[in-house]
C-alpha cells in the first residue's frame, strides 16, 4: 500500500471515529447528569437497578466513545460498542410502542421512529464491527503507539 493510500485510509478511519464517538459522547453525559429518562426506558423492559444501570450505561458510553475518539484500544472498545448497539436495539428498539391514552397515529409514529433506531443500532453496529477489524488508524494512540 502507498504512503499516500495508507494516509487517505487514516484519515477516513479519524472520521469514522469522530462520527461514532459523537453519538455515544453526546447520550452519555445526560445519562450521568439525569438518568432518570433512560432508567425509565430500562424498568419498562423489565430489567432491574434501573437507575444504577443508568449510570452504567452513561459511563460505558463515554468511556468507550472516548476511547474510539482517541483510537485507544479501538478493536475492544469497537467491538464493545458493536454488542452494547444490538443489545440496546433488541431490548429496547425492538416491537411497538404503546402509550396509554395516546391517539393510534401517535402510538403507530412512535412505533415506526423505534424501528428506525431499530436499524439505525444494527448499522452502527456494522460500522463498529468493521472499525474492530481494521483499527483506529495511524492518527491515533493505537497508531502512535503501534
Amino acid at each position: 500500500m502507498s504512503a499516500t493510500n495508507s494516509n487517505t485510509n487514516s484519515l477516513i478511519l479519524l472520521g469514522a471515529r469522530v462520527l461514532l464517538a459523537a453519538m455515544f459522547l453526546l447520550a452519555g453525559f445526560p445519562k450521568l447528569i439525569d438518568p432518570s429518562g433512560t432508567a425509565g426506558m430500562i424498568a419498562g423492559a423489565g430489567l432491574p437497578a434501573a437507575t444504577a444501570l443508568a449510570y452504567i450505561a452513561g459511563i460505558f458510553e463515554v468511556v468507550s466513545g472516548l476511547a474510539i475518539l482517541l483510537g485507544f484500544q479501538t478493536k475492544i472498545a469497537a467491538f464493545a460498542l458493536a454488542l452494547f448497539c444490538l443489545f440496546t436495539a433488541f431490548v429496547f428498539h425492538n416491537g411497538p410502542i404503546v402509550v396509554p391514552d395516546f391517539p393510534e397515529g401517535a402510538n403507530n409514529l412512535l412505533t415506526m421512529f423505534n424501528g428506525l433506531i431499530f436499524w439505525k443500532n444494527i448499522a452502527v453496529a456494522g460500522g463498529f464491527l468493521g472499525l474492530a477489524a481494521v483499527g483506529a488508524g495511524a492518527y491515533s494512540i493505537d497508531g502512535r503507539r503501534g
